[in-house]
């Protein structure tokens, strides 16, 4: 058998999108997509599996059973796309495909609580009863072609299906407008957060705004290139139903197995804590919150009984600070690190937001002030900036890095390649002064500076343009004019002779 490659499950897979554009939006048509290919999945693994134990086992029926009992998930009768692909002609295929889904979800429980409980197939977001069934239709057939028979004996590794998947969601993020942030974080930033924090074999890691879990994803896949283990655990919260969804999809069809991803508001109710009810803490803490988001709970935050806002209170209208302070406060003592994108005004915004930025700093646990380029993140062109803290430094510098003049320009999104993040985390750990680049400015400085951390005001980045030379330009004026001078008298002859002139 000829082996699939990943960008060709990525096309089969994008393609299946054509059932829906021009008649639903993105937005709605996407978590069709994204679940129709996690059943599939679920459904193409199972009945490769089963194939096996009755080759294995022809004249043990009940052996059999048994076997697939114990999978790593339960596939109802009834429930597997085999099973929806035979009646997709017959009325009905978003009734059907809502009670495979919760067939499975009730069947695999503690996997896979309320993952489907916010996508209906039987929404009348795809039409009326007519147009939905024909586009559910189209749908299933578009999952049923041979590019898309995900049979481990034909894929190989599963990570080439949870690769599909990021695909399928990095594309609909380059489609989403402002809406993207909320579920993705581009890959190379992704990349480069995770090697920053540099998670290590034991590690628990969390993300308090996970979104789809890609940059949660992207620290265990580090540690496993590193150290060829899993020993790491994975912690995320998200606040928006069908995107925690997608974030378990994720995390299954990656095969990450040891996660614990909570569904709510972060700032109003955490709900990653402890047996006696305290926050829980993490060696890192890696996030890509909402960039300056409008009523973020301050009402609950003047009540917060864990005393995340003991620094300050973060404006009403601009709840950066509050997602910042809410990871200051889950690091662990030694070990915690964190890194967290920010838009630039964190940087430099004075009121309670300066003071809150002033203590931080005060109580040495900011390590580094990263620029990035503008438009790299879906949905907003603004540039923004890595901060990076730790609860234990070896010094009270700050380094300041300007990396956003460094990058591939494209129309839409700009983006960093391997190099640019290679040189970034290199200059990181090595904490030198590199002229027009990065500065290692010493808390006194910073403090002579209002605490104020706008990277121009360390790293000068001002390009000096080359001397005029007056003399040499007036000359070359003037020769300029004497040639004109000579051309409009030749141009004059030339009228005359063709008798035009006077």
């Amino acid at each position: 058998m000829t082996p699939v490659t990943q960008s060709e499950i990525n096309k089969a897979a994008w393609g299946a999108c054509d059932t829906f554009r021009g008649v639903v939006d993105p937005s709605i048509y996407k978590d069709y997509v994204l679940t129709m290919l996690f059943l599939k999945y679920l459904s193409d693994v199972w009945q490769d599996h089963m194939t096996r134990y009755q080759a294995e086992h022809p004249d043990a029926p009940e052996l059999v059973e048994a076997m697939m009992q114990q999978e790593a998930f339960v596939l109802p009768d009834g429930a597997s796309f085999t099973a929806l692909h035979k009646r997709r002609h017959e009325p009905g295929n978003g009734e059907r495909i809502d009670k495979a889904l919760h067939a499975i979800e009730e069947a695999n429980i503690t996997k896979l609580r309320d993952v489907f409980q916010d996508i209906s197939f039987n929404s009348n977001k795809l039409g009326d009863e007519e147009q939905k069934n024909d586009i559910l239709r189209h749908l299933i057939e578009d999952f049923a072609t041979d590019a898309l028979d995900l049979r481990p004996t034909r894929v190989g590794q599963l990570d080439i299906i949870g690769g599909a998947y990021e695909y399928l969601i990095s594309r609909f993020a380059a489609t989403a407008g402002k809406k993207a942030g909320e579920f993705y974080t581009p890959a190379e930033v992704s990349s480069l957060m995770a090697r920053l924090v540099d998670p290590q074999e034991g590690d628990d890691i969390c993300d308090p705004t996970c979104g789809s879990a890609s940059l949660l994803m992207k620290c265990g896949r580090l540690i496993r290139e590193n150290t060829g283990t899993k020993r790491y655990a994975l912690f995320g919260q998200e606040a928006i139903g069908s995107t925690w969804a997608l974030a378990k999809m994720n995390l299954f069809l990656h095969g990450e197995e040891n996660h614990q991803i909570e569904w709510g508001d972060t700032i109003r109710n955490p709900k990653l804590r402890t047996s006696d009810d305290m926050l829980r803490h993490y060696d890192v803490v890696v996030a890509n919150p909402p960039f300056s988001l409008d009523k973020w709970g301050t009402e609950a935050a003047e009540t917060d009984k864990f005393a995340r806002f003991r620094r300050g209170m973060p404006p009403k209208t601009k709840g950066d600070y509050a997602f910042i302070l809410h990871m200051i406060e889950t690091m662990k003592p030694k070990t915690g690190r964190m890194a967290v994108v920010v838009p630039n005004g964190v940087l430099f915004r004075g009121s309670t937001e300066g003071k809150i930025r002033q203590k931080l700093i005060e109580e040495n646990l900011l390590d580094a002030v990263i620029g990035l380029p503008e438009k790299l993140f879906f949905g907003t062109g603004i540039p923004a900036a890595i901060l990076l803290f730790r609860k234990s430094k070896a010094d009270k510098s700050v380094m300041f890095i300007d990396a956003s003049r460094e990058f591939i320009s494209g129309t839409n999104q700009n983006v960093l390649d391997d190099t640019h993040l290679e040189k970034i985390v290199a200059t990181y750990r090595e904490r030198a002064t590199v002229d027009k680049y990065a500065y290692c400015a010493k808390r006194e400085e910073v403090a002579e500076n209002d605490f104020n951390l706008n990277i121009p005001r360390y790293v000068d980045t001002f390009e000096e343009e080359d001397e005029i030379d007056l003399m040499a330009v007036r000359d070359e004026r003037c020769r300029l004019k004497t040639d004109l001078t000579e051309l409009e008298t030749r141009m004059e002859g030339y009228l005359r002779e063709l008798g035009y002139g006077s």
